[in-house]
């Protein structure tokens, strides 16, 4: 038998009240006596009432819950962000319903659909790689605080928390040529990723300002960058005549990849060849040798963006601009670039 659900009608004709004193009561309103509010909260308590917040949006406006959507929820660095968005809303009273969307523009549209019919107070994304309509985004902007994260797009007019992504492709491009690597190849995603593009903007700016030669037969483009693509780039990379003496890939996984195919060729590390990731997993730390790598602060960018979703809330009127908020990374050094 389906248990009944206690609303505050049922409240209020058992106690012989309105149902606006019974909400009052249960708010804590001070123009009802304290007696009345023990009588509704004892008679709540033992019927296990639950306020339905949607209802209670409806009459407020307000839920105190906010949508986030992330296009893959076990990757690492999004569980760092998440666990950062998680606290700082906890803190500051909000709750959160977080939405998959593994990479499909489809999923994506429908999730945003439903977290504005849910009424949250506000959504952060982080976009699927394949987002190229951003019209539906645009729309939603208009009427619901929104924020994007990580995965971002500039022709979406919203604010936008990242990390300073060229300036750290910079400096880990940078180490492998202090270290004395001339020939440096590049693991990235295609062209239309933005934070590949950020990274490999970094990466020729690192070449051009040291007067290293640009091949493109060494600038390597995949769809998926993964482990088994960093594995497969890699088998192409030795395969060249004039093979490199370094490898930057773009993700982590992709560097483990690397390593992995290097190790099976007996190639030493980083002697022959240097191998430097992005994003810090802690799989970084597992692999031998252990992986040189740009740390991504995701807890940091996670509380970021949910400070400027509820400041964005809170003053709906003041935001209308298109901000960018670098949050500054860190290249940690370790053995896959560094002997001694």
């Amino acid at each position: 038998m389906k248990k009944k659900i206690i609303t505050l009608k049922e409240l209020a004709l058992q106690l012989n009240l309105s149902i606006s004193t019974v909400s009052r009561a249960l708010n804590d309103h001070p123009d009802i006596s304290e007696t009345t509010k023990k009588k509704v909260r004892l008679l709540a308590d033992d019927l296990n009432y639950v306020p339905n917040i949607f209802a209670k949006g409806f009459r407020t406006h307000k839920t105190n819950i906010i949508g986030v959507i992330v296009p893959n929820i076990t990757h690492y660095f999004t569980t760092t962000i998440l666990k950062g968005i998680l606290e700082e809303a906890s803190t500051r009273g909000y709750r959160i319903i977080i939405s998959e969307s593994n990479n499909d523009i489809n999923k994506q549209a429908e999730m945003l659909k439903t977290m504005v019919q849910f009424g949250v107070d506000g959504i952060l994304i982080s976009l699927s790689k394949k987002t190229r309509k951003v019209e539906n985004i645009i729309q939603i902007r208009d009427t619901t605080p929104l924020i994007l994260f990580d995965k971002v797009s500039n022709k979406i007019p919203c604010t936008q928390i990242v990390i300073n992504e060229e300036e750290a492709a910079f400096s880990a491009v940078e180490h492998l040529i202090n270290i004395g690597k001339k020939r440096i190849a590049i693991i990235k995603e295609g062209d239309n990723s933005y934070n590949s593009e950020k990274r490999y903007k970094g990466y020729l700016r690192a070449l051009r300002e040291y007067n290293i030669p640009i091949d493109e037969k060494i600038i390597l483009n995949v769809d998926d960058i993964s482990l088994i693509q960093g594995k497969r780039m890699t088998n192409i990379l030795l395969s060249i005549k004039n093979r490199p003496d370094a490898i930057f890939a773009i993700t982590d996984s992709a560097a483990i990849g690397v390593i992995k195919t290097l190790k099976k060729f007996k190639i030493k590390i980083p002697e022959e060849i240097a191998v430097v990731g992005f994003s810090n997993s802690s799989h970084s730390v597992i692999i031998e040798p252990k992986l040189t790598t740009i740390d991504q602060p995701g807890e940091r960018i996670g509380a970021t963006a949910i400070k400027y979703l509820i400041e964005e809330i809170d003053n709906p009127n003041e935001f209308t601009s298109n901000k960018t908020v670098e949050i500054r990374s860190n290249l940690i050094i370790r053995d896959s670039t560094f002997s001694g």
